[in-house]
């Protein structure tokens, strides 16, 4: 007779699979002895322990576990990542602030200050994809997320409450206590920290804890000055050809004769 596999335990598969964790690795960081493949087959029942060691490491809502929620992830961190200070235009709709590369640095430290807000440029995109939402612009310093994003490019994002509503691998503008920046995002399995990857490879990784973050954006678009014309193209590919021909110099040259 088949044994009906009830929700919880579907989930907590689909946890542990979303998690990348072997069976018995899973069954380690939830103090289970042994494994967890009877949890997975409905033959031994989740316990409150590991109910609750999924909502504090993991951030597993147990209502979700159940089938009583369709939230899977909840915060225990409190965090509130919305904007802080909202601007609004004279016709009373979301204005997007720009921040440019100076404004940048008092950022973080303005963040609640509404005065300080007065002073930065705001305009409005009478476009569908900006609406019912809030938007800000910040221009970009530095080249850690060549060569999709360029110095000095600026980047639009729309505002996100929490980290749990946002995506991994996703680009957003990160607002820490200190500083403002640009990033590609990665979540951990430790729900207390996220990971901020740049594009340009000379760029370690970074791991930042949630508590440090006060606003988050996710990037939908940016803005782009200054494009390169074709000469400049021609003179990278030419610089390239004549790194070859010195490189197959070099080989010739270690040949026996």
């Amino acid at each position: 007779m088949d044994v009906k596999i009830p929700i919880e335990a579907k989930r907590f598969k689909k946890v542990r699979e979303d998690l990348q964790f072997t069976q018995q690795a899973f069954a380690e960081v939830l103090s289970i002895k042994g494994s967890t493949i009877d949890i997975e087959r409905g033959k031994t029942k989740l316990t409150g322990k590991v109910v609750m060691n999924l909502l504090h490491l993991f951030q597993i809502n147990p209502l979700w576990l159940y089938g009583e929620s369709y939230q899977k992830i909840i915060s225990l961190n409190n965090e509130d990542l919305a904007p802080k200070v909202l601007v609004t235009t004279p016709e009373n709709d979301d204005a997007i602030v720009l921040v440019n590369q100076k404004a940048a640095a008092g950022y973080p430290n303005n963040i609640q200050d509404v005065d300080w807000y007065q002073s930065l440029p705001v305009f409005n995109i009478p476009l569908p994809q900006y609406k019912n939402a809030t938007y800000r612009g910040f221009q970009v310093e530095g080249d850690s997320m060549l060569p999709n994003i360029q110095p000095r490019d600026w980047v639009l994002g729309r505002s996100v409450s929490s980290i749990s509503e946002a995506s991994d691998s996703k680009i957003y503008i990160i607002v820490l206590k200190d500083s403002v920046l640009v990033k590609k995002l990665q979540k951990l399995k430790d729900a207390s920290k996220i990971r901020l990857v740049s594009f340009n490879e000379n760029y370690l990784p970074i791991d930042v804890e949630i508590k440090e973050i006060q606003e988050l954006w996710m990037v939908n678009s940016k803005l782009t000055f200054g494009l390169e014309d074709a000469s400049n193209n021609h003179g990278l590919l030419k610089q390239l050809q004549q790194s070859m021909n010195e490189l197959k110099g070099q080989i010739h040259n270690l040949k026996p004769d």
